[in-house]
Formats: C-alpha cells, structure tokens, sequence
C-alpha cells in the first residue's frame, strides 16, 4: 500500500498529464487516493460522492470491458476505504491545503466537461 500512496502522491502532487489512453487500473487508484484523502481531509461527503459517480462513470468507458471495469472499480474501493477514515497518522499524505486544491480543480474539470448536474 505505501508504494501506491507514494506513486499516487507523486501523481497527485505534480499535476501534469501526458496525453496516452486512459488506464482505468491507473484513473481508478489515482481518483481514489484523492477522493479518500479529501474525506480525510473533511470535504463534505456529498461533494466526494458525486465526485466518485464521475470518475466511475469514467472508469466505465475508458474500460476495454466489463472485467476491466470492475477490477478498476475494485481498485478503487480498497484504496478508498483505506484512506478515507480519519485518523493520528499523518505520514506520506499531502496537506489538506494541497488536496483541497486538487479536489476542486477536479470539479472544475467535472463541470467544464458537463459531468455535474
């Protein structure tokens, strides 16, 4: 688990994209880690929900199939749960201050692509 809480930093935290074809695996590990950081951090739960019917509905079509969806989805259900608990420990994550930020360009890009209602 710590090696993907440290890819998914170094992802989070540098805020670049190259233009390849979306993973799901890797949309799915990288949203989670978000998302469940940002409960962590206090974000209200109905903005991480909605943010999470977004980005499984983009699991769903980067899919080759419906096999590749689900073990996305599983994915992102285990790291999640992991990390969405609050908790004393504070190692190897970002400040709230950074995921907040993230999470809120997310929206931005949720709602420039019509994903919210």
């Amino acid at each position: 688990m710590r090696s993907i809480l440290t890819a998914a930093t170094a992802l989070l935290l540098s805020g670049s994209a190259v233009a390849e074809p979306a993973n799901p695996t890797q949309l799915a590990e990288t949203a989670a880690y978000l998302l469940g950081t940002a409960h962590r951090c206090g974000l209200a739960d109905e903005r991480v929900e909605h943010a999470g019917t977004a980005i499984r509905d983009l699991i769903v079509v980067a899919a080759r199939d419906s096999a590749e969806a689900a073990a996305a989805e599983s994915r992102f259900v285990e790291i999640f749960s992991a990390l969405a608990a609050p908790s004393q420990d504070r190692d190897g994550f970002p400040s709230c201050k950074v995921v907040i930020a993230r999470f809120e360009r997310l929206e931005g890009h949720h709602q420039q692509a019509g994903l919210t209602d």
